[in-house]
């Protein structure tokens, strides 16, 4: 297939799945979002792979700015310190390198963000156990791959499983979230 044909297949495809989103979980989550802030509350952030660059691109947006000139917002991206990730995955192995941040940074009435396309990265599963516990909300976003999500309080889902489909969803959503927010 030329390279003409493949991208413009590509971008429809992409298209008609944005077009298709259900956006009520959206305003719902941006609504939560607001009162964890509005109550001196902090977001924290995780995920794997790309889904660790999202956190840590959405933590960006909401404690720099996203359109406007705003207050900071409380925000914290738990993949993107190597020196805590290293030492916590070699002491107390890789399923944990998020839990015990949640444990030592998470406080009742925060936000735990949890990035799985798949629903089911165990370091992101142990987080949001620990998150549960320590009566944080806990926000989902997965793709269709994921089939259970009781450990979560409010979970967003990808239209499709295909990863590069739901990543850029996720997005879209963060950045409609941001936008909602300010």
């Amino acid at each position: 297939m030329p390279a003409k044909n493949a991208v413009a297949d590509y971008l429809d495809k992409a298209s008609s799945l944005m077009v298709t989103m259900d956006t009520t979980v959206v305003e719902n989550i941006t609504e939560e979002f607001f009162r964890c802030l509005t109550e001196g509350g902090k977001i924290l952030l995780c995920g794997n792979g790309g889904s660790a660059v999202d956190a840590s691109h959405f933590a960006g947006e909401l404690v720099g700015r996203f359109r406007k000139e705003r207050p900071a917002m409380a925000a914290i991206a738990l993949t993107t310190d190597t020196a805590t990730i290293t030492a916590i995955a070699n002491d107390y192995g890789y399923e944990n390198v998020f839990s015990r941040q949640v444990e030592a940074l998470g406080r009742k009435g925060d936000i735990l963000v949890a990035i799985s396309t798949s629903g089911s990265s165990s370091n992101v599963l142990k987080a949001a156990r620990t998150a549960r516990r320590l009566e944080l909300t806990v926000i989902a976003f997965t793709s269709e791959l994921c089939k259970k999500t009781d450990w979560a309080d409010f979970h967003w889902k990808s239209n499709t499983t295909i990863t590069s489909f739901t990543q850029e969803q996720m997005l879209m959503v963060f950045h409609a979230i941001c936008f909602g927010l300010e």
